[in-house]
């Protein structure tokens, strides 16, 4: 079936259902539940250990990141693209409870003749620093290196993912099979600063950039810039916002590019304390990524999580509305709309959480509650309207 919202439109899923028809006879791991795939411990063969690895990264972010790199000469900004590759693991690992002994590999995919060795060099150093950074904020993980590949033939600009790995005991594992009926859901601010946070944050993370880039940018970019995008596409949805990367944003000061390139907040140094506070209390946790607020419906059966106070809709996300003028129902399911990540729990245990988040300057709320259900769904109800996900 063809997809017909712009997202589609511009050759990119947000329920990813062909991924999941391939992998859908794989084995499911120890505890089919959880957010990552969990693994017998291989190495030792210990029953009371287990091992998680996950891959991610950047996505099309690197796209922008090149734009605006040729536009402005601003080398930062590959720092924040090695972040956003490293945050997009991190954070999964997070969702099943891990937030130590952690090893992350990098690799990147170029194409030498427009991404010269000091990029290639930012990127890797910005992932270092990312990492030490997370070591000063009690996150145990450590860079093991990675791959640099010169493949221009099927890379026009750049790509940086990662892969992480960790051993850990079994029972420390957050299921979210354990999320249920009269839990109530926090979700974790994605934009404003955190105390371990030097800048702004706008809270896009690293999930619908492909739509965020071509909705608020403007068509000179395709002109200039053909490498940066499938010149396959219908011209009608090839960047056709209206600004420019170096514009200025009035509200935040930002710089638009600045604004859309904001480097995936993480959650470790918050959720570290959370769980040593709760620990077993916790029946699950969602990291809102591909699906944005609709994530949650591949981890739960006979629910209805309802949404029913959300954060007001920081600014980017607005402007990316304006500019696309996207339907909210298709906005929900492409982007994290304010907050990216959820803890599920029951409500005696949610000041405690929401505590936590603001001794870290992380605005947190409960934002909804799980109900009994003949099937999934999240229904998210809004000055807007009321919008169901099945």
């Amino acid at each position: 079936m063809t997809d017909s919202s712009l997202y589609g439109r511009r050759g990119v899923s947000s329920s990813k259902a062909e991924v999941h028809e391939a992998v859908k006879n794989l084995y499911k791991g120890l505890y089919p539940g959880s957010f990552c795939k969990v693994m017998p411990d291989y190495l030792t063969g210990d029953k009371d250990y287990c091992c998680v690895m996950h891959a991610d990264g950047a996505g099309t972010k690197s796209s922008l990141a090149y734009i605006y790199w040729c536009e402005t000469g601003n080398m930062d900004v590959w720092k924040g693209i090695a972040q956003d590759a490293a945050v997009m693991n991190i954070d999964d690992l997070l969702c099943v409870g891990v937030t130590d002994n952690i090893l992350l590999s990098s690799t990147i995919g170029r194409n030498k003749n427009l991404i010269p060795g000091n990029v290639i060099a930012a990127v890797i150093e910005g992932t270092e620093e990312f990492l030490q950074k997370m070591r000063d904020n009690g996150i145990n993980i450590s860079f093991s290196g990675g791959e640099t590949a010169d493949v221009g033939d099927i890379v026009k600009t750049i790509i940086v993912d990662s892969a992480v790995f960790t051993r850990c005991e079994r029972n420390r594992i957050i299921r979210n099979e354990n999320i249920g009926h009269g839990d109530v859901v926090i979700g974790l601010s994605s934009f404003g600063k955190t105390t371990y946070e030097e800048h702004y944050n706008s809270g896009i993370g690293s999930n619908g950039l492909t739509s965020a880039r071509h909705d608020v940018f403007s068509k000179v970019y395709a002109e200039k810039y053909p490498e940066s995008y499938d010149n396959d596409l219908d011209p009608d949805v090839i960047y056709t916002g209206k600004y420019l990367v170096n514009d200025t944003e009035p509200e935040t000061g930002m710089h638009f590019g600045q604004l859309v390139l904001s480097p995936t907040r993480t959650y470790a140094p918050v959720v570290k304390v959370i769980l040593h506070e709760l620990g077993p209390d916790i029946h699950g946790m969602i990291h809102c990524s591909g699906g944005g607020q609709t994530k949650v419906l591949k981890f739960v059966s006979n629910l209805n999580v309802i949404k029913n106070n959300l954060f007001e809709l920081p600014p980017v996300f607005r402007i990316i509305k304006e500019q696309s003028k996207a339907p909210m129902q298709e906005m929900y399911q492409v982007f994290n709309m304010g907050h990216r990540f959820e803890i599920y729990l029951s409500e005696n245990n949610a000041q405690t959480v929401i505590d936590i988040c603001r001794s870290f300057e992380l605005d947190a709320r409960i934002i909804g509650y799980c109900s009994r259900s003949d099937e999934a769904s999240v229904t998210i109800e809004t000055t807007d309207g009321s919008f169901v996900f099945k």
